[in-house]
């Protein structure tokens, strides 16, 4: 194994005990001082918003990684499929690390978060993912897909709100929504015309041909089922979006009609 496999299974490795010590002891810790809400919830809730509050750590920092190599990679964005995997590579062990951590979390606190469709997300995302760090192939698109990442804060606050109790129609609750609809549809559905387009230019290409008949199952393929799930959850985001707006303004004339009788 040369120097840097071995230093890629390093960062790997660090990273999956770093989420863990993150979930057992740094999660609750923060928590607890951070939200007094925190101390009343039951055993199988807050091993949820240890969970939760990990993935967001995750989410922020992954996705600000693959900010900066989509900016600023030279190598990997003039050469999608080929192009020096370095940064990429180093990204991509970080979130792999942290599947792995959350595979074991799940499979162990199954009966508070276990779910079937999150297991068979993360093993899609370590089976693509191989490819990356084995063969050095596809960063750009490899990259690409973790700008989803960003999304994941909002889903996860919406979820921390609702477990304390808030509203529905509360301002926090609302501005959350807002902008959980606004960057889901900006990381997932506006780009894609960028990632297809890209895919595109390269398909049929003598670099498209050297990438193994697994590698384009694990690209093409799940490029397309996560796109489709991703427009329905979109639509259901933007639903419940206007729903709620259109209650809260309800609510406010309402408040409003109410005053207005009282003078």
């Amino acid at each position: 194994m040369d120097p840097f496999s071995q230093l890629i299974l390093a960062i790997s490795v660090t990273s999956f005990f770093t989420f863990q010590w993150l979930f057992h002891k740094i999660s609750p810790w923060m928590s607890a001082r951070a939200s007094t809400g925190f101390l009343g919830l039951g055993d199988k809730q807050k091993v949820e918003w240890n969970s939760r509050t990990v993935s967001t750590f995750h989410a922020v920092f992954v996705g600000l990684f693959c900010l900066h190599i989509l900016l600023f990679d030279d190598a990997v964005n003039e050469d999608p499929v080929w192009g020096d995997p370095t940064l990429v590579k180093i990204n991509v062990a970080i979130t792999t690390g942290y599947l792995i951590s959350d595979l074991l979390l799940i499979f162990y606190y199954w009966r508070a978060i276990g779910d079937k469709f999150f297991v068979i997300h993360h093993l899609s995302a370590l089976y693509a993912y191989y490819y990356v760090l084995g063969q050095g192939m596809l960063p750009y698109f490899a990259n690409f897909r973790l700008l989803a990442e960003f999304s994941t804060p909002c889903v996860n606050q919406r979820w921390f709100f609702e477990v304390l109790g808030y509203p529905r129609s509360s301002r926090p609750n609302i501005a959350n929504g807002v902008a959980m609809a606004v960057v889901f549809f900006l990381v997932r559905i506006a780009v894609m015309p960028v990632y297809y387009s890209r895919m595109y230019a390269v398909y049929g290409t003598d670099a498209f041909y050297l990438v193994p008949w697994g590698g384009r199952v694990a690209w093409i393929c799940s490029s397309i089922c996560l796109d489709i799930m991703n427009v329905m959850w979109m639509h259901k985001i933007a639903r419940g979006c206007y729903r709620v707006l259109r209650s809260a303004r309800r609510s406010k004339a309402g408040a409003s009609q109410v005053n207005g009788k009282t003078d």
